[in-house]
């Protein structure tokens, strides 16, 4: 690996600069998180990193930018969105939602209504290995019960992707634990029990915070009369997510579910479905643009070496095995800040990793263990990573708003990072 000088790294990185300044800075500063479209912040940050691309001709530099927006695990991502806006459209369009929320009225004490969407996250993403799928599935229903109860949409938001975390960060299925336990070298089930000790009790604390808070929740009585055909199409997708069918398949036979229960109805016919689907789609037009223009801005600083770059300088002053441990962790946040995808930040470090494992001295299990949770801990906390997109796309509010309560990710982080502390 070539060495890259301080100048030439921090101009690398410069890009993801920009964008924190425009997005985060300026808003902050206006007081008002939609002053700056987060569609426009990507705008800029990609021109200026096509602009920092010196010494190339503009088509070649488009060409590096559009490499890195056309990767293969995105375009997976994207049509994840596609399904997950269509179907939400039409099971919102023939009633399903309303159905639905009314049965988890219902069924559920108000008062532990937000402690339940929390576990019931919590339990889809262990089952399903996806934390994508398991927002795209409950964040319809939670902005639903937000609506008819007057919680605060942003706190029902951060529970269901706190909890969407917690299993994605266990599941035997889940891609960050099959690449890090792969890239380590160690078995899942080792893996596993190295990692309950730090999510579960982070898991245990913010359900108990959840019950607390959620005391002062009230419910207005449900007088609606409940069309329990229209509650079918979530319990179709939550069945087939949790017997571990493919996420696009789950959502493909949720959105032809809503056509059939649809046309059952009287007021509802096929044409009404597809303008259904179309608006779907079109509501996560945002979330597309945004997904791809952070890839290619991810592209850039990968060609430009800005990723080799934090490498080498988070690995050139390790001492001990509690700094071993110290940089896999922040090789692991930092390379996901650069890349918004924890599976791509620890195939990316991962070998690196293996290396520091193996000189200082520690367990493969553990190495593995911090590389998946550091790596959630950020991926649960940047408003550009695909889990609060398509939150925030899907509950129409800021990803910024749901940010200060994410608390299951934070304290999964404090609690990763305590572990460390104490060990040594």
């Amino acid at each position: 690996m070539e060495t890259i000088n301080l100048r030439k790294g921090l101009l690398a990185l410069s890009p993801l600069v920009v964008f924190l300044a425009l997005y985060l800075l300026l808003s902050l500063v206006e007081n008002d998180f939609y002053a700056v479209p987060i569609t426009v912040a990507f705008l800029l940050s990609s021109v200026y990193s096509i602009l920092i691309l010196r010494g190339r001709k503009l088509d070649e530099r488009i060409r590096i930018f559009s490499k890195g927006a056309a990767q293969g695990d995105l375009l997976m991502m994207i049509w994840i969105f596609i399904l997950a806006g269509a179907f939400a459209s039409t099971a919102k369009a023939i009633g399903s939602i309303q159905a639905t929320v009314d049965f988890c009225l219902i069924l559920l004490p108000p008062k532990l209504l937000l402690a339940s969407m929390f576990l019931a996250s919590c339990l889809i993403s262990l089952s399903v290995g996806t934390s994508v799928g398991t927002i795209a599935s409950l964040v319809p229903i939670t902005t639903g019960i937000a609506q008819e109860t007057g919680a605060p949409l942003p706190v029902m938001v951060a529970a269901v992707v706190g909890g969407a975390f917690f299993g994605d960060n266990l599941s035997f299925i889940s891609d960050t634990t099959i690449v890090a336990t792969k890239t380590q070298g160690c078995r899942m089930s080792d893996k596993f029990r190295t990692n309950i000790r730090i999510a579960l009790p982070a898991a245990l604390v913010v359900l108990v915070l959840y019950i607390v808070t959620g005391m002062h929740t009230t419910a207005p009585d449900v007088t609606r009369h409940i069309d329990w055909l229209l509650v079918l199409p979530y319990v179709l997708v939550l069945v087939t997510a949790l017997c571990g069918i493919n996420v696009m398949a789950v959502l493909t036979l949720g959105i032809l579910s809503t056509c059939l229960i649809g046309l059952l109805g009287a007021d509802y016919n096929f044409f009404h479905w597809l303008g259904a689907m179309g608006d779907g789609i079109m509501g996560m037009s945002e979330l597309i643009i945004v997904t791809l223009m952070a890839a290619g801005m991810v592209g850039v600083i990968r060609h430009l070496g800005g990723i080799d770059f934090l490498l080498q300088r988070l690995t050139s002053s390790i001492s001990g095995s509690r700094g071993a441990e110290l940089t896999i962790a922040a090789l692991a946040v930092f390379t996901d800040l650069c890349t918004a995808n924890n599976t791509i930040a620890i195939l990316t470090v991962g070998p690196l990793a293996r290396e520091i494992t193996v000189k200082y001295r520690l367990s493969p299990r553990r190495s593995a263990s911090l590389l998946d949770t550091f790596s959630c801990f950020a991926q649960g906390i940047i408003p550009y990573g695909a889990q609060l997109l398509i939150a925030s796309g899907l509950a129409s509010i800021n990803p910024i708003e749901i940010i200060p309560h994410l608390y299951y990710p934070m304290l999964l982080g404090l609690c990763a990072l305590v572990s460390i502390l104490r060990k040594h």
